[in-house]
């Protein structure tokens, strides 16, 4: 039977009852939102003592640190005039299905290197890995979150393979957050340890060579700084458990406070980047030092149609201001190659080239089968289930 409708529409009429009482309660928590913002701008020293507080009644609390510039501050797109190496890189996979003939799963990474206005041709790398039978768990791959893992350790890696020998400066980006994270089906603890310990030593290496590292996050839907703004809000430590139960800014998200746009109020001109803050989080004891994660909000819209991406940075490129303005520079520019749809060129096609699609599955799973078969091994079949799901001008009863 199809999907009732009926049904459905009751439930979308009951929803929409309500949406009138969440809006107000939205304008009113976005109204608040900006207050504080404003009233907090420069007062600093005491929204990093807040978060002190807050660490130290809850080691796992997650939110944005003011460093220097104010927290409503916005920086226009430097003008770089320096020729640049690029360097993006993205992840896919094929993850293992218990219905298939074969148990395997694919991780693949396309990167592509490139200098800007120089008439050379960009370089690609592609890196493919598979895994088969035991493999698969002793990697720790029989989850989405354990091969999210492994890819986004693969594509950092990737990354300091292609940027050897290329002409400084380098800039390297990926899609996503720059901290890997462990997702919750990712049941192996040591797995998890030596993943992230692999992670930052490919981090550390391409710091000591001065490759620039970034994580670009499109329609960021975290809020680092809505976050900050409510411990300003309760009474730490007594009211911590509010945060979780009752936040202060429900209904309001980072992405809304630094892209919304009027004539009155306005966080994030196109172009412009908002202040650098560090990231306040349990990750801290991984990533130490020059590696210590921060991140700024950067607006890749265009006049009255705002687009504020997140993008996460190691310390290092924070501390030196050519590298954090090159970046800047550079991410905007790739943005504005792609038009109304603004996003970094170079990741849209690293992504092109990563993407494992369903015929190259089937071909590999082929492929497999058929080497089994001549080793003298006989694949499994595959299930029932699937083979009705596959079958040609199935009816439904």
């Amino acid at each position: 039977m199809p999907i009732d409708y009926q049904q459905i529409f009751v439930q979308i009429k009951e929803i929409g009852k309500n949406a009138k009482e969440r809006q107000k309660k939205k304008e009113e928590a976005q109204a608040l939102a900006r207050e504080l913002l404003n009233f907090y701008d420069s007062k600093l020293d005491e929204l990093r003592s807040k978060v002190d507080s807050a660490k130290a009644a809850d080691a796992n609390i997650r939110c944005a640190v003011p460093l220097e510039e104010p927290l409503a501050s916005h920086y226009p797109t430097p003008v770089s005039v320096i020729q640049s190496t690029l360097i993006a890189a993205d992840g896919s996979q094929s993850i293992a299905d218990r219905h298939s003939p074969v148990q395997f799963c694919v991780i693949n990474v396309g990167a592509i290197s490139m200098r800007p206005d120089s008439g050379e041709t960009p370089s690609v790398e592609v890196d493919s890995e598979l895994f088969f039978g035991d493999a698969i768990e002793e990697n720790g791959l029989t989850t989405d979150g354990g091969v999210a893992l492994r890819r986004d350790l693969a594509e950092r890696t990737v990354i300091e393979k292609l940027s050897k020998d290329l002409p400084a400066p380098v800039v390297s980006f990926t899609d996503g957050t720059l901290e890997i994270f462990r997702a919750k089906d990712i049941d192996n603890p040591s797995m998890y340890r030596d993943t992230v310990e692999r992670y930052i030593s490919v981090l550390s290496r391409l710091q000591s060579r001065g490759i620039i590292s970034a994580g670009y996050i499109d329609k960021p839907s975290s809020s680092l700084v809505v976050k900050l703004l409510e411990l300003t809000q309760i009474a730490i430590p007594e009211e911590m458990e509010k945060l979780r139960s009752a936040p202060p800014l429900k209904y309001v998200t980072d992405r809304w406070l630094f892209g919304y746009n009027n004539k009155l109020f306005q966080t994030l001109p196109p172009g412009h980047r908002s202040a650098v803050f560090k990231i306040q989080s349990s990750a801290e004891k991984s990533y130490k030092g020059v590696l210590e994660l921060h991140f700024f909000y950067l607006n890749v819209g265009t006049e009255g149609h705002p687009w504020p991406v997140r993008v996460e940075i190691p310390r290092w490129v924070v501390d030196d201001r050519k590298q954090l303005d090159l970046l800047h520079a550079v991410l905007v520019s790739q943005c504005r190659m792609m038009g109304s749809r603004p996003y970094p060129y170079l990741l849209h096609r690293a992504h092109e080239t990563a993407v494992v699609k369903n015929e190259e599955k089937q071909q590999i799973e082929n492929m497999l089968a058929m080497e089994l078969r001549n080793q003298g091994e006989e694949p499994d079949e595959g299930s029932y289930k699937q083979s009705a799901k596959d079958r040609a001008g199935r009816t439904r009863m």
